[in-house]
C-alpha cells in the first residue's frame, strides 16, 4: 500500500514554550483542538510525555472516547516531540502506525516556526489529516496570538 506524508508550516507570534504547552497540556489543547468549522467536541492529549510513554488523543465526550493513540518517540522540550500515531484497534500492528513530529523553532523576536511532519499514512488517514491538521492549527495560531479560539471568532462574526 503506497503511503503519504503531509506537512504544515505555520509562523505564532508566540515563544516555543507556550507553543509546547499548548501541544501537552489537556487544560490548553480542549480549548483549541477541534475543527473550527465542525461541531465535534475538543480533544486533549493525554501522557507524561516521556520517550517511550503511552500516549492518548481523547475526545472530550461522555465516553472520553479515545480516537488516536501511541507512543512518545522523542521529547526534547520545547523544541521537538515525535509520536507514533494509531487508531487504537491497530495499536499491535507498527505497520499501521503513522509518525507525527511537531518542530517548534525560534524564528525571529517574538515569532515561533510551527513545523507539523505526518508521515507514513495509508490513504484513508492521508484524506481524514489533510483536512484536519489545518483545522486545528489554524485554531492554535489564533488562540496562542489572540487568547480565542478561531471557532469562537467564526461564531461571533
Amino acid at each position: 500500500m503506497e503511503k503519504h506524508n503531509f506537512v504544515y508550516v505555520t509562523y505564532i507570534v508566540t515563544t516555543p514554550e507556550k507553543v509546547w504547552n499548548a501541544i501537552i497540556n489537556p487544560e490548553i489543547a480542549r480549548q483549541y483542538w477541534l475543527d473550527p468549522m465542525a461541531k465535534n467536541p475538543a480533544h486533549v492529549n493525554v501522557s507524561d510525555w516521556k520517550p517511550g510513554s503511552e500516549w492518548k488523543h481523547e475526545r472530550l465526550d461522555e465516553a472520553k472516547t479515545i480516537d488516536i493513540m501511541g507512543k512518545v518517540v522523542e521529547s526534547n522540550p520545547p523544541h521537538r516531540l515525535v509520536l507514533s500515531w494509531s487508531r487504537p484497534k491497530e495499536m499491535e500492528d507498527a505497520s499501521k502506525h503513522s509518525r507525527v513530529t511537531f518542530d517548534i523553532e525560534p524564528y525571529a523576536d517574538g515569532l515561533v516556526r510551527l513545523v507539523v511532519t505526518h508521515e507514513d499514512l495509508d490513504p484513508q488517514m492521508f484524506a481524514g489529516i489533510s483536512t484536519g491538521w489545518p483545522g486545528v492549527l489554524s485554531n492554535l495560531k489564533t488562540f496562542l496570538e489572540s487568547g480565542r479560539p478561531l471557532a469562537e471568532l467564526i461564531s461571533t462574526n
